[in-house]
């Protein structure tokens, strides 16, 4: 029975086989690197003491979820986008974006700040100040810090929470499997259907 198979296309559906295989245990790796990488965040999170100052010239990871503190010299602009308050309400979050510069960057150093919640779309009046809250990814620049306490008498934001972070290696490795098993299915009836057609 061996001898009747068709060498190439059985070689081709092995190591496409194979291939997926391989992609479904690497989707297994990312997975327990993302737990791991959250169980981290989660410790950051725990971290009372905040970073005074950071640059933000950048996506810092060091910094993802922890707290930090600074001045804001200048709001350069507000948007806003859907979110949560901290009493779980939908409704909108009013962001502000942070600029200054200390002459060391052709640019001038900014971060977006997610001010607090709110129902109401117009900007609030708030134009700067001391700013405290948690360091996490997202937002125009990849990085914003949302508040904590909230600024220009808006409300409290839903606070960051790296649980949240979607997981979904598991899925996606599952996937991978049901595509090799799938795969293995349809050539072996192919093949059984050519040992019929040829008997």
């Amino acid at each position: 029975m061996a001898r009747q198979l068709p060498l190439i296309p059985t070689v081709l559906v092995l190591v496409a086989v194979a291939v997926m295989v391989r992609l479904g245990f690497w989707q297994i790796d990312r997975m327990h690197q993302k737990d791991a990488q959250i169980a981290s965040y989660t410790a950051a999170s725990r971290e009372t003491a905040a970073i005074d100052s950071p640059a933000f010239t950048g996506l810092d990871e060091g910094l993802l979820y922890r707290r930090v503190s600074f001045s804001c010299p200048k709001v350069a602009g507000w948007r806003t986008t859907a979110g949560r308050s901290a009493d779980n309400r939908d409704g909108i979050i009013q962001v502000a974006r942070c600029e200054w510069s200390d002459g060391s960057a052709a640019r001038p150093h900014a971060v977006e700040v997610e001010a607090g919640w709110s129902n109401n779309p117009a900007a609030p009046t708030w134009a700067g100040g001391p700013v405290s809250g948690t360091y996490v990814p997202g937002g125009l620049l990849g990085y914003k810090v949302v508040a904590d306490p909230p600024l220009g008498g808006l409300a409290a934001n839903a606070r960051p929470d790296p649980n949240d972070l979607p997981n979904n290696h598991w899925s996606y490795a599952v996937q991978w499997f049901l595509f090799a098993l799938t795969a293995l299915v349809i050539y072996g009836l192919a093949l059984r259907k050519r040992t019929r057609d040829s008997a």
